[in-house]
């Protein structure tokens, strides 16, 4: 059975899409089948492989919304072992057309159940929210990796998403867990980083890789491309290459996971 992965931080501009398609990428690169599921009505995980929202004509909304099966919207990738089930312009309106739909919150857990069987590998982009999709995201994963840049309300923005993962755990989806913080586009000259980068592994188990400021990894989603087709000897390349031998090894440091004060 294959492993989901939610990417999720409900503060933006952390790098949780660059973390979904690069993750999945280097995953793929290890020859492990690997399905990346666009749940962030924004569209930029299919992009940045290559697929426009405005281009797609069935994606995540059709198989929410019980019009599709996801085998029947998933498309190929550049990489052979990297499938990509895409958002269209539709997934803007899900939200609300969800509400009314029993078991609304499993809709994506439903989904995915065949999936499983299929993929060695499954990351789900959440959007910058923690509404209904990203609550579908949750219900259906196994774990939550959490992109994080080391700036002043980063922990205040991880607190938050803390105690709705403990909610689901607790009524939804009893096996789920933050398998780790990953930090990203990281200066190390910056004090604020580094002081940022220690508090949280105070509270919370931290990956060893972090994904440093790379013009390389910002310039990639432009050609449609992860990091790794578009400059594989780049920093950032280099960097979610580490990051996928780290994750599939689940070598993530331990420490405790209290929620941080606020």
């Amino acid at each position: 059975m294959g492993r989901v992965w939610a990417v999720a931080n409900q503060k933006g501009g952390v790098g949780k899409t660059t973390t979904s398609v690069n993750a999945a990428a280097s995953v793929a690169v290890a020859e492990k089948r690997t399905l990346l599921v666009d749940l962030d009505p924004q569209g930029n995980a299919g992009s940045g492989l290559g697929f426009a929202a405005r281009d797609v004509q069935r994606g995540t909304y059709d198989v929410l919304l019980g019009r599709s099966r996801l085998e029947d919207v998933v498309v190929p990738t550049a990489l052979p072992q990297l499938k990509l089930c895409p958002a269209s312009g539709a997934l803007v309106g899900a939200e609300l057309e969800l509400l009314d739909l029993p078991r609304r919150e499993l809709l994506l857990r439903d989904a995915l159940e065949r999936a499983r069987r299929r993929y060695d590998h499954v990351f789900i982009d959440c959007p910058p929210s923690l509404g209904l999709l990203t609550l579908n995201a949750l219900c259906a994963a196994d774990a939550v990796l959490v992109p994080m840049q080391c700036e002043f309300y980063a922990l205040e923005g991880i607190a938050q998403l803390v105690a709705t993962i403990d909610r689901v755990k607790a009524t939804r989806n009893a096996k789920l867990s933050i398998e780790g913080v990953l930090l990203t586009m990281y200066d190390p000259r910056a004090n604020l980083a580094r002081q940022v980068a220690e508090e949280v592994r105070k509270h919370f188990r931290v990956f060893d890789t972090v994904i440093p400021r790379n013009v390389r990894l910002s310039e990639a989603p432009s050609f449609g491309k992860p990091v790794l087709l578009y400059d594989v000897s780049s920093k950032g390349a280099q960097g979610y290459l580490s990051f996928a031998r780290e994750l599939l090894g689940t070598r993530a440091r331990e420490a405790p996971q209290p929620e941080p004060s606020r």
